[in-house]
């Protein structure tokens, strides 16, 4: 992707609705088939950021939501847009996330969890008057969002996954085996969408690991809030400290659109993408059994605490669609108009 392509998509002024979504040429013949068609686009955005910053911008509040999103939007219904943090006048573009991942893996020490369950993430972003920028060795740049809590929900949302016991026959799930649930363990931060295609985490992503058995307890877990498992998912690829080796995730397929009934609002789609992370530690386990009388047991199973590179995360066929606008008035307009709308299938 040009550099001039990326500064054009940064414009840092209020109300501009164009949009940081590029990623560089890749070596794979689809990559290169993507890039082709984000090229294609970039009249497409700067021609919108003409109008937005022709109209001026909106005011900033905005009523919640009227309806459940449709169209481009769809899933976005939980999207904060009353909340304080969105509604600072000063915000320079607004936004709506939701991300759903399909399948991969979670290797924890030597255990390997399969993801075999959808993984969703919603939630709010903002990039406010400080315009704060990512700057990448090629002297091109991105915007990093900061992110807010969705309005109703959760920001994670994820099914328990099943973690059979090594050399035991699982005939009874939950006692013969373990079931781990992920949550989340703090914000969301550094949310950087034109990383798509960097070696530069997408976000990062601290969890903590709840672990279930009839043995364990309720407050089993792997990571807690004060001591989180620190994940840095990036479509390009990672560099860990030995023993570990580089890992390297896929953008998928990116498309960027205009809103259909006329607002000023642009949504980016990533389909199909792989995220993967190698690079955090994970400590040992907390709380399980009474007085935690069986954490050194699982710490000898799990072969936990790990430092960083031994442990790794692979997020397969992940979509994502990420809603922008300089005026948070238009994007709650924008996601209200497209309610009772079908489903835009992002491909």
């Amino acid at each position: 992707m040009h550099r001039s392509w990326r500064r054009a998509a940064r414009i840092p002024r209020r109300g501009c609705a164009a949009l940081p979504f590029a990623h560089r040429a890749a070596r794979s013949t689809d990559m290169r088939r993507t890039t082709r068609s984000l090229k294609r686009l970039a009249p497409i955005t700067a021609g919108l950021a003409t109008v937005a910053l022709l109209a001026g911008a909106a005011p900033a509040q905005a009523a919640g939501l009227t309806g459940s999103p449709g169209g481009p939007y769809a899933g976005m219904g939980g999207c904060p847009v009353t909340s304080p943090a969105l509604q600072n006048p000063d915000n320079l573009q607004v936004g709506c996330v939701v991300s759903v991942t399909r399948a991969g893996s979670f290797t924890i020490g030597s255990t390997t969890v399969p993801l075999t369950s959808p993984i969703t993430l919603q939630f709010g972003v903002y990039w406010d008057k400080s315009a704060p920028v990512v700057n990448f060795p090629d002297g091109s740049s991105a915007n990093q969002y900061a992110t807010v809590s969705p309005a109703t929900g959760q920001l994670l949302t994820a099914k328990p996954a099943e973690i059979t016991i090594p050399g035991i026959i699982n005939f009874l799930p939950g006692l013969t085996s373990v079931f781990a649930q992920v949550e989340l363990a703090g914000p969301v931060t550094d949310f950087t969408p034109l990383a798509a295609g960097e070696s530069y985490p997408v976000f990062k992503l601290p969890i903590k690991l709840h672990l279930h058995n009839a043995l364990f307890g309720d407050n089993c877990y792997i990571g807690s809030n004060s001591a989180p498992i620190v994940l840095h998912p990036t479509t390009g690829t990672t560099a860990p400290p030995a023993p570990g080796k580089p890992m390297t995730g896929d953008p998928g397929t990116i498309a960027v659109n205009a809103d259909p009934n006329g607002h000023d609002a642009i949504v980016a789609s990533f389909a199909g993408a792989t995220l993967v992370d190698n690079t955090f530690a994970v400590p040992g386990a907390s709380g399980c059994g009474l007085g935690g009388i069986l954490d050194p047991l699982i710490d000898w199973t799990m072969g936990i605490p790990s430092a960083a590179g031994k442990g790794s995360v692979n997020f397969q066929q992940t979509d994502t669609a990420l809603a922008l606008d300089g005026s948070l008035a238009d994007l709650t307009g924008a996601l209200d108009a497209s309610a009772g709308q079908a489903a835009t299938t992002r491909h």
